[in-house]
């Protein structure tokens, strides 16, 4: 198989929902490709082990197919294996978020106009 280009491959794996908002991530310095920083016209090849943000959480994944055509869902989870470290530190994570929402409550109801008031009035002393 011939190397392909680290952006048009986290779009066809679907790890971003266009071609461009994978670049920018590259662009960024937040993907890397075997523990170093690359940009969106480095090549990767089967058995790399690429390490990209997806939402939240960080995905660790090693590269076990290639493809420059964007596939389904199913198909597309095919190009890559997520290592085990990466799988249990995104759990891990999740259960600290779900911990840390009970700390922050959501009231009830918005503030109605006298609550907003009183909120400004306090916020500006």
């Amino acid at each position: 198989m011939e190397p392909i280009r680290i952006d048009k491959w986290l779009w066809a794996a679907r790890f971003y929902k266009t071609r461009s908002l994978a670049r920018q991530v590259v662009q960024a310095g937040k993907v890397s490709v075997d523990g170093q920083r690359c940009k969106p016209s480095k090549t990767i090849t089967v058995g790399q082990i690429v390490k990209a943000p997806r939402g939240h959480d960080i995905y660790e994944v090693e590269v076990l197919g290639l493809s420059e055509n964007r596939l389904s869902a199913p198909l597309a989870q095919e190009l890559y294996r997520e290592t085990a470290d990466s799988a249990a530190r995104r759990e891990k994570e999740v259960e600290l978020r779900k911990m840390n929402a009970l700390y922050n409550p959501h009231p009830d109801h918005k503030p109605d106009k006298k609550e907003r008031r009183e909120l400004i009035r306090f916020k500006n002393r």
